[in-house]
């Protein structure tokens, strides 16, 4: 291999990823057996046909329907998933969304695919978005994913001890994005 790094292609997601990113999700081996259900229905809920046309936070003028609840990517290199994202507004706020989820298959770790994801997430929140708010673990396993979003320029905001078991913290993080 030359060294050269290939930028993943980034695509919506299908029901037909479902398989694919139960695999990645629990690859991660972070999440609890109890979390990767939770991630599905999540992702089963972003890849719904109603809508299917629609961006999460489109046009006010447009139906409630017409608008899904989550927003799924997907990034491929050399023609197989390898990771994905999960977004969408956050209900009775203005202007602020949410990641939902996010995991890369633990083989291209350090390949730029989590950078490259939320790169995408922001592109497509500009505009419309104030501040994205991730919630993510305390414990020690999720130290690499904590530094992760601190190095793409999101501020902890919040610590809430012992929030997902016993001495298992919620990190909260927060990222401003400009609007106009």
């Amino acid at each position: 291999m030359s060294g050269t790094i290939t930028a993943p292609a980034l695509r919506h997601l299908t029901a037909a990823d479902r398989g694919r990113i139960e695999e990645i999700t629990r690859a991660v081996r972070v999440f609890r057996d109890d979390e990767v259900p939770v991630a599905l229905e999540v992702f089963d809920a972003a890849v719904a046909e109603v809508g299917a046309d629609a961006e999460v936070g489109a046009d006010a003028d447009v139906g409630a329907d017409a608008v899904r609840p989550y927003v799924a990517m997907g990034a491929e290199m050399d023609g197989r998933l390898v990771g994905w994202i999960c977004w969408g507004p956050t209900p009775c706020t203005l202007g602020t969304f949410d990641l939902y989820w996010m995991a890369v298959d633990p083989a291209v770790h350090t390949a730029g695919i989590g950078t490259a994801l939320m790169r995408e997430m922001e592109g497509r929140l500009a505009g419309s978005a104030r501040l994205i708010v991730v919630e993510t673990a305390g414990r020690p396993d999720y130290r690499p994913t904590c530094a992760f979003y601190e190095a793409r320029g999101y501020r902890r905001a919040a610590v809430i001890p012992d929030f997902y078991a016993p001495g298992d913290d919620q990190v909260v993080y927060v990222k401003t994005l400009t609007t106009g």
